[in-house]
């Protein structure tokens, strides 16, 4: 039997990695200490996650372990010598690392180089699928030429209509701390590939998402904005107009990837991993959708101050992915995901 170590098993990506698996007959072993609910509080754990895992999963097992703890995670690949690897653990918010950098850093990059180096000594034949971010990309896209409309801001120049690219830079750019901690981890991905030889991808996400998702306003755009629409919050527009423009894909599309890449691995590789052009959206866009959807209207106030290192418009360029996994495609529309992220936290609601 297939044997699968995710980290971060209890979040967005690890859930769908571990149910998808499960589904296949593979035994699954998720690592995940709620450290989500140590960043954002009660409304950011994930407990019932877990708990949901357990409850209908075959064959999953829960680990209560801290990637940070090199000691332990070395322990646990020399016992249980995974065949496969995906690393989606980490302090997913720009906002949370300026004021807990170590926590960041330490979660982000030497919580990734304790994985790498455990893969390296016990299983340097299993693939590694890591989660890394756009953000490592820093505010670089936002120096390319715009173009405004009523409802958002686009690339003015055509080689970009597409989005942005693998080969895009990554240098002399803000990133927030949280990028700068991406990166560390995204190049130390590909160095393990590249220098070792060991089957590895960094997938540069845009934004990832699903009704799986506990969104909070630091972390989880669509999640959260959705989330507010429903209860009948207010949500804060953070700049540029609420023109700053999304592309958004569903979990589930990002797991199918990983298992492209787990069937014919290549070693050091990146990936930009979003929902492309079809599935974009800005945030006045994405009130509207959530309108039509939950019959609500949005309630938001405007800030002209917008976070540090966000992107203006972001859109991934899936060309590279498409030509290396031909079969491999966006199943789930933007519409799809507005409704199943609705449906969620309606029926969470009512729990």
């Amino acid at each position: 039997m297939k044997k699968l170590l995710v980290t971060g098993s209890s979040g967005l990506i690890g859930s769908e990695v571990v149910k998808y698996f499960d589904n296949l007959g593979w035994e699954v072993y998720g690592l995940d200490n709620n450290m989500r609910a140590d960043f954002f509080g009660t409304r950011g754990d994930t407990r019932w996650n877990q708990k949901r895992l357990q409850h209908q999963c075959n064959d999953f097992v829960h680990i209560e372990l801290d990637i940070r703890d090199r000691e332990g995670v070395l322990k646990l690949f020399e016992e249980l010598r995974p065949d496969y690897i995906v690393h989606a653990a980490a302090q997913p918010s720009h906002d949370l690392a300026a004021s807990r950098p170590f926590d960041d850093f330490d979660v982000n990059a030497v919580g990734t180089l304790n994985l790498l180096e455990s893969a390296r000594r016990y299983c340097p034949e299993s693939p590694f699928a890591h989660m890394s971010t756009n953000k490592v990309y820093g505010d670089a896209p936002n120096k390319l030429r715009l173009v405004e409309s009523e409802s958002r801001y686009d690339f003015a120049e055509e080689q970009y209509y597409y989005g942005i690219s693998e080969d895009f830079t990554i240098d002399q750019s803000k990133h927030s701390l949280f990028g700068a901690s991406k990166v560390a981890a995204d190049v130390m991905v590909q160095e393990y590939g590249r220098y070792f030889g060991l089957p590895t991808c960094a997938l540069r996400g845009g934004c990832l998402t699903g009704p799986n998702h506990s969104g909070v306003e630091l972390h989880g755009f669509l999640s959260y904005l959705i989330k507010v629409n429903i209860t009948g919050g207010e949500y804060t527009i953070f700049g540029y107009k609420g023109k700053q423009v999304r592309d958004n894909i569903h979990s589930l599309d990002v797991v199918r990837f990983i298992e492209q890449f787990f069937t014919k691995p290549r070693v050091g590789e990146v990936y930009n991993i979003g929902g492309g052009r079809d599935n974009s959206c800005s945030i006045l866009e994405a009130f509207k959708l959530a309108e039509e959807i939950s019959g609500q209207p949005m309630k938001y106030e405007y800030s002209d101050k917008n976070r540090l290192g966000d992107h203006i418009c972001y859109i991934s360029d899936l060309s590279k992915m498409k030509s290396h996994y031909p079969e491999w495609n966006i199943s789930k529309s933007l519409k799809d995901i507005f409704v199943e992220i609705f449906e969620s936290w309606k029926e969470r609601a009512t729990a």
